[in-house]
């Protein structure tokens, strides 16, 4: 049957399509511009890493690399799980993820909920040391038959989703952006973003929005 209006056949559909609301109070101090914030805790998932969850996904089926009753194996600090945990139990997947310890109850909660498995590493070792959790997850995936590691941080997939996805629905929003603002972990969202944004201004024949990318010392 027809879906009603603003309803989605299932948690996956709904991933996107989050709110730009305008920061009022906080910025009344500043003259002749205006500060907008994209609200990624929205998506299903609570964060803007459902999106590369699902594309990952769907580059793995496309190429090959995920095959029906695979186990999809990622190492995670919460938030990208659970994205690729919710696209998982739709359509039918295993999922293991690594974790640090210093990760919250919670987010290793709401994991195992979704259906994961969960293996907790120590923070305080080095990323090639064996007890990483990147190495615990990399070992997971050559000894499990059937396994696929999509590895967040360096799949094309990742800033591939931003660009089809988060940078269109940003400059539909915000057609007159000049600054585009992000945090950089993986460096997914800010590549992403500021190629279809970029993009978007060429093709409109615009100003191409300055990009700036902020990370903590250290």
């Amino acid at each position: 049957m027809d879906l009603p209006a603003g309803a989605y056949e299932d948690a996956v559909a709904a991933i996107g399509n989050t709110p730009l609301i305008r920061l009022n109070r906080i910025t009344s101090h500043l003259q002749g511009s205006e500060v907008w914030v994209k609200l990624e805790r929205c998506n299903v998932g609570g964060s803007i890493k459902d999106r590369i969850g699902l594309q990952m996904v769907l580059d793995g089926e496309s190429k090959g690399l995920l095959k029906p009753g695979g186990t999809i194996i990622e190492a995670t600090s919460g938030n990208t799980g659970i994205g690729l945990a919710m696209v998982a139990a739709s359509r039918g997947y295993r999922c293991i993820f690594t974790i640090p310890d210093k990760m919250s109850d919670e987010k290793i909660d709401l994991l195992r909920a979704i259906g994961a498995e969960v293996h907790v590493c120590p923070t305080a070792v080095a990323k090639e040391d064996p007890r990483s959790y990147y190495e615990v997850a990399a070992r997971l995936a050559r000894e499990i038959p059937g396994a696929w590691y999509p590895d967040q941080y360096s799949h094309l997939a990742n800033p591939l989703a931003h660009e089809l996805s988060t940078g269109p629905e940003i400059w539909r929003q915000c057609p007159g952006i000049t600054h585009f603002v992000a945090t950089m972990g993986t460096g997914g969202t800010i590549t992403g973003c500021a190629t279809a944004l970029h993009n978007a201004a060429e093709k409109e024949g615009k100003e191409a929005p300055q990009i700036v990318g902020v990370d903590p010392v250290g």
